[in-house]
């Protein structure tokens, strides 16, 4: 199952875990999976069915550029991060 780390902004949402694991094909399937867990979350990471525009996913240290249809290997370990801007 993929590893997903919990940014310290949700960990209020998930009474402090940092961590879980998660069995899911793509990012879509892993956000209904954290919702199921974690009443809530799904608001604060996806708007509009789409990643919220100031969070970026990183996969494996690659940033899914496919959003939420963006793969998810069993092995995986998935990060929710702030997006960065710039110019």
């Amino acid at each position: 199952m993929a590893k997903v780390f919990i940014p310290t902004m949700l960990q209020s949402l998930t009474g402090g875990v940092k961590q879980i694991e998660c069995d899911a094909r793509n990012v879509r399937q892993l956000i209904d999976r954290l919702e199921e867990q974690y009443p809530g979350i799904k608001h604060r990471l996806v708007d509009d069915g789409q990643i919220r525009e100031n969070l970026a996913v990183a996969i494996d240290g690659d940033v899914a550029i496919m959003g939420m249809l963006e793969k998810v290997g069993e092995d995986s370990e998935v990060h929710f991060v702030p997006a960065i801007g710039g110019g």
